[in-house]
């Protein structure tokens, strides 16, 4: 039996001022399954993304796009940031704020007109915070964090909106590799409840640890596959200009440098390995 579908996007086309980044795009992103968006700089990703939240201005978008099985623009504001919670790249955050409190942020929508937060708010940001390992710098205002502890923090507040649909757009910015094993955990953890992801990467080892994977180049999709298919692993080696290998190891699938194609391989590297 087939997911029901998430998010749906129907001859969607979007532009930046004068130049269009997006061209008739149709997609399909099942419920409760982590779908990864991968494809070289400049292919659309985030513009995509973008467009898929509702995040653009209408009128540089065209074209349908459908959450949950109804059409984004018809739902209110404030349901719509129930059904969907964002993470977008650099996003701005008053720095004197503490972690709990940026973290409580994503309550809001839950929350009366200038209601205080009741027990399930407090409860869903503990969940967050400790989900993201942030929570033993809960009162520490954000300018008091590294990079990585602030996407940590930013991720938190997404997560504390438990929201069916989860949309982030290049989330492991500035995690080293332990937070970004942990993050991937989480997604696992997130999705096994029921919990829709969209994430855009560029760490492509990470993103083949998804479901299903979006390819996209020049503002089109060119593939949309499972993760572990052979179609995908070759569409994704052909997007990047056959400049990476898509192989299997230690139970995991993983891109790695295609040694050999115009490129040096290692000096101290085995002869036969590239």
């Amino acid at each position: 039996m087939k997911n029901p579908i998430a998010l749906g996007a129907s001859q969607l086309s979007a532009r930046i001022g004068a130049r269009q980044i997006l061209h008739g795009i149709d997609l399909q992103l099942p419920a409760g399954r982590w779908t990864s968006i991968v494809g070289p700089n400049g292919a659309g990703k985030s513009t995509l993304l973008k467009a898929l939240a509702g995040l653009l201005p209408r009128a540089a978008v065209q074209g349908r796009v459908q959450l949950l099985g109804r059409a984004l623009a018809q739902i209110p504001a404030r349901e719509r940031a129930r059904q969907l919670a964002w993470l977008g790249q650099g996003e701005g955050v008053t720095d004197e704020l503490t972690s709990y409190d940026i973290a409580m942020l994503g309550r809001l929508p839950h929350q009366a007109w200038l209601a205080p937060p009741d027990p399930a708010d407090h409860a869903a940001v503990e969940q967050a915070l400790r989900a993201t390992h942030a929570w033993d710098w809960r009162q520490r205002p954000l300018s008091q964090l590294s990079g990585g502890e602030r996407q940590r923090v930013l991720l938190a507040r997404a997560l504390a909106v438990q929201a069916p649909v989860l949309l982030l757009d290049e989330p492991l910015a500035n995690l080293d590799p332990p937070h970004q094993t942990d993050w991937l955990h989480t997604m696992r953890t997130l999705v096994a409840a029921g919990t829709t992801v969209v994430s855009v990467l560029h760490e492509v080892s990470l993103a083949l640890q998804a479901d299903d994977m979006v390819l996209m180049a020049a503002g089109r999709v060119l593939h949309q596959g499972r993760c572990t298919a052979p179609a995908t692993h070759a569409a994704l080696e052909q997007v990047f200009g056959q400049r990476i290998l898509v192989r299997h190891l230690q139970g995991m699938w993983v891109a790695l440098p295609a040694f050999g194609r115009g490129q040096c391989a290692p000096p101290d590297a085995p002869p036969g390995v590239y």
